[in-house]
């Protein structure tokens, strides 16, 4: 026979702590309590399984379900010495859902339930209090009339409202024993109107109808959501517990509270919560009555006049103390714990491990691992890298207010405001002059790249999370939110509007890359403490992790942020980002407008030394780190100017005429150039432009090594290459350059040439291709778009719907799809290492940021990642947690 049902209460359980998946985290939790023999009011759980049969099942319920849980509820009158449903002694009891994971407010609670004519007479002889009796029947019946039922709860609102307005009452402690009796059975009455039926008055068939409710609620529109967005499975299922009424409100010497065993936001380890004498617990939460500190110390610091729980009811509190500590060492984690006190007797409700901020969950593993409570290989489980994330960029202050417009994607995380502009150019000249900008798009491109270098922050209304906006952003660490279609721009009118707000260029917007909220105005942010426990955490990961961590970057600035986040070299510098600086890009144009090599060659020379300072100056900051440097990428058109004063300016530079330069245009341009002319094909069009920037990667090698220092050990990258051969043509070329450049400095150099895999052709030939190649990086933002055949610039409008309709789980942009360009990953490492044992295998797209990511890429056997600066803490943290079989990674 299947156990369904499990008991606990008066120091026995027949559930442990370790039983969450059966009997949810509230069930578990309260069985372990009374395990513990800490008081718990008696009850029953009904399991997971459970909610998995009643849906499976035309919502019905197993033959032997109702005699488990009479044999269940009448050890729980045993215990509590009351019995459910008698009018002298009643026993009354609440329903609550109880999940395995955590999911305030989404599910449903009935609370009184026994109540009926009769047992409100045994309940006002309890209690004494014929108001109190009252008050708790017409909570009940109202909230099981809207839970179970179906009753709308505005209709009993209005009711309750018609009666104080008719008396002249204010506030619902105004009513009266009689008052209550009133709205009693004038909300029976409403029921009975709204459905044809009286309200139910047998207890059993208000438990049951509750339980009912409760596993209905599993699948109402709010908790598919909250599931949805917290990765809930909706295959978990929910328990139910049944437990004991225990009453705050039923006079002085009662109350009722929620606390913390250390505090939620800052970590600090102090007693915090909330309490109220003579109150009910949703009053704590409610805000009709002003809660009152637990302690002397918490009084202190909140400066509150109202009394605490230490003073009032110091026996209490001192038992209460008590219980936090010992929860606290028996969880070893920070508890969020709810009590009641009824009549003098302290009654422990619930304890979970409590929802934290980011700083306070660092905090409190750092200082729970150097008490001892855990060792240093549990607190890097128990860091969410997500969560890391917020604690590296500047954050919205949280008692700020704020006037959000508008929602988009948390594109790159971080916070901040700016006076609003819509082009590159114009955020670049507001910044030159000291000002504060907000680039807004409706999308980017790579022409844009000098305005959002400048501004501190990007807001686009097309493009997803791995848009040309976000890449971008992350990279330079500025905070970005894409995707904000309700947003409508007007390039012409320098305007947005949503929502019937319209904001001009030049006023003040704030953005959040890490919720994607748009805000009216200035809000103040605050700024991320990268020392103490962050840098005691991230030690503590460097010794376990066996992923090198690398960054992306092409700009010293870049560069520096990595290294002090902990960047062990550049797995990524995309050459072409250096190429837009008003300076040069005048000769990037000239060179690709150029009708012959000899005109090309020259344009190149202009361009020789701006990149050789760029290598040099990296070089000099990685300090002898390795530092992979991909050639020239994306299509030649991308350079090119749109406007006809810069196509002049370009025409005057190249000698020719702006019709030309018109007509070279549109040769240029390309119905899919993702997939066009691009990467290792312009090199092998224009072999010049690889010698060019060879060139400059092994001047700029050989003028730092003669500085001494660490030596330069460059990695020369060949992006997109498909064809054995046209790998094998390049890397002549490049060992060419690097042998002539060497002869003339008169120094040997070490060097590796390498390539991209991002073709599923490349994936499929590695091993013939590791025959020339030394290096592999993974570029998994083209191996995505090439595996899928989707351009990730477009696919944002439709992938949200797939993930809505469960076709895919995630984003293959943002987390790496492992079924599908996993197995390209690994089928390419295994055939690469075939040929070449020692080959060094990355992967350097977005995805060397993404904790789930990075620990598929620790089972892949990769040697390293690499991911934007601002992602490097997260992903040594996800490689740790790798190495201790923590982090979400799929074995298929």
């Amino acid at each position: 026979m299947t156990k369904w049902v499990y008991g606990f209460g008066d120091g026995n359980a027949e559930g442990r702590a370790d039983m969450k998946n059966l009997l949810g985290g509230k069930g578990a939790n309260l069985a372990e309590m009374a395990s513990l023999g800490i008081p718990v009011p008696a009850g029953f759980t009904i399991t997971t399984e459970l909610c998995t049969y009643f849906y499976e099942n035309d919502q019905t319920y197993p033959a032997d379900l109702k005699e488990q849980g009479a044999k269940a509820l009448s050890d729980v009158e045993k215990i509590m010495g009351a019995k459910f449903g008698d009018s002298d002694n009643p026993l009354l009891v609440s329903v609550r859902s109880g999940a395995r994971a955590s999911m305030p407010g989404m599910m449903d609670t009935v609370l009184n339930l026994g109540l009926n004519d009769d047992t409100v007479k045994g309940l006002i002889a309890q209690s004494g209090d014929e108001r109190f009796a009252y008050d708790s029947y017409r909570r009940f019946v109202q909230m099981y009339s809207d839970v179970v039922l179906g009753v709308e709860h505005h209709h009993f609102e209005e009711i309750l409202q018609d009666h104080k307005d008719s008396k002249g009452y204010v506030l619902d402690t105004d009513m009266t024993a009689d008052d209550w009796k009133l709205i009693v059975a004038s909300f029976r009455t409403k029921v009975e109107q709204q459905l044809g039926r009286p309200f139910p008055m047998d207890p059993q068939e208000q438990l049951w109808g509750a339980i009912g409710a409760v596993f209905g609620s599993w699948m109402n529109q709010r908790a598919i959501t909250y599931r949805k967005l917290n990765d809930i499975p909706a295959e978990w299922g929910t328990a139910v517990n049944v437990q004991a009424m225990v009453y705050g409100n039923m006079g002085e010497d009662s109350a009722t509270g929620v606390c913390f065993s250390r505090d939620p936001s800052t970590g600090m380890n102090r007693f915090y919560g909330e309490f109220l004498i003579n109150a009910q617990g949703e009053d704590v939460v409610a805000g009709i009555r002003t809660p009152q500190p637990l302690n002397l110390v918490e009084k202190e610091t909140s400066h509150s006049e109202l009394p605490s729980m230490e003073e009032e009811m110091p026996a209490l509190y001192k038992e209460l103390n008590g219980y936090r500590d010992r929860l606290e060492q028996h969880y070893r984690d920070m508890q969020d714990m709810e009590f009641t006190v009824q009549r003098g007797k302290l009654w422990m409700l619930q304890t979970r491990n409590g929802k934290r901020t980011a700083q306070a969950a660092l905090t409190i593993a750092v200082e729970m691992c150097e008490d001892g409570l855990i060792d240093k290989e549990e607190a890097i489980r128990r860091m969410d890298p997500a969560m890391l994330d917020s604690l590296l960029h500047p954050m919205l202050d949280p008692s700020a207010d704020r006037t959000v417009l508008a929602k988009g994607l948390p594109a790159s995380p971080g916070a901040a405001s700016g006076q609003v502009v819509f082009s590159a150019d114009e955020a670049e000249k507001w910044a030159g002059a000291g000002k504060k900008v907000m680039l807004v798009r409706i999308e980017t491109s790579p022409e844009d790249i000098g305005g959002m270098h400048v501004a501190q922050g990007i807001l686009t209304t097309r493009g997803g999370m791995t848009s040309h906006a976000a890449v971008v952003a992350r990279g330079m660490g500025t905070p970005c939110v894409s995707g904000t279609g309700e947003i409508k721009v007007d390039y012409a009118s320098k305007s947005f509007s949503v929502g019937g707000t319209t904001v001009n260029e030049g006023d003040v917007i704030t953005i959040d890359g890490a919720s994607g909220e748009v805000m009216l105005g200035e809000v103040p942010t605050m700024q991320p403490e990268l020392t103490g426990d962050f840098a005691k955490l991230m030690a503590w990961v460097d010794k376990i992790r066996t992923l090198t961590v690398r960054t992306n970057a092409e700009t010293p600035t870049d560069a520096q942020t990595a290294r002090k986040f902990g960047a062990e070299g550049i797995g990524l510098c995309r050459t072409e980002h250096m190429f837009f600086d008003p300076a040069r890009i005048i000769h990037m144009r000239e060179m690709i407008v150029a009708e012959d090599e000899e005109t090309r060659r020259a344009a190149l020379a202009k361009l020789l030394p701006y990149q050789r300072q760029d290598f040099s100056e990296l070089f000099e900051i990685m300090a002898g780190l390795p530092v992979t440097i991909r050639l020239l990428d994306p299509p030649l058109h991308e350079f090119l100017p749109h406007s006809e004063a810069d196509m002049a300016d370009v025409a005057s530079a190249a000698g020719t005429t702006v019709d030309k330069i018109k007509a070279a245009s549109a040769q240029l341009q390309e119905s899919n150039p993702m997939l066009g002319h691009r990467g290792c094909r312009l090199a092998i069009t224009y072999p010049e432009i690889c010698e060019m920037q060879a060139r400059a990667i092994f001047e700029a090698a050989c003028e730092v090594t003669k500085k001494g220092g660490a030596p330069v050990v460059p990695e020369v990258m060949v992006p997109l290459v498909g064809l054995f051969n046209e790998f094998d043509t390049l890397k002549k070329v490049i060992e060419g350059v690097a042998k002539t450049v060497m002869a003339e400095q008169g120094i040997e150099l070490e060097y590796l040439i390498g390539t991209m895999i991002e073709l599923p052709r490349a994936a499929l030939r590695a091993g013939h291709i590791a025959e020339q190649a030394e290096f592999f990086s993974f570029g998994t933002n083209d191996l995505t778009q090439t595996a899928f055949g989707l351009s990730r610039d477009d696919a944002g409008n439709f992938l949200k719907i797939y993930i809505d309709k469960g076709i895919i789980e995630v984003d293959p942009f943002v987390s790496i799809d492992q079924d599908g360009v996993g197995e390209l990953i690994k089928l390419a490492a295994e055939r690469g290492k075939a040929t070449r044992p020692d080959i060094k295998l990355g992967i350097c797209g977005e995805h060397g940021g993404d904790p789930a990511s990075v620990v598929f890429c620790h089972h892949a056997g990769l040697n390293y990642v690499s991911c934007s600066p601002y992602r490097v803490p997260i992903a040594r943290l996800a490689a740790a947690q790798a190495v201790l079989g923590a982090g979400s990674y799929s074995t298929k």
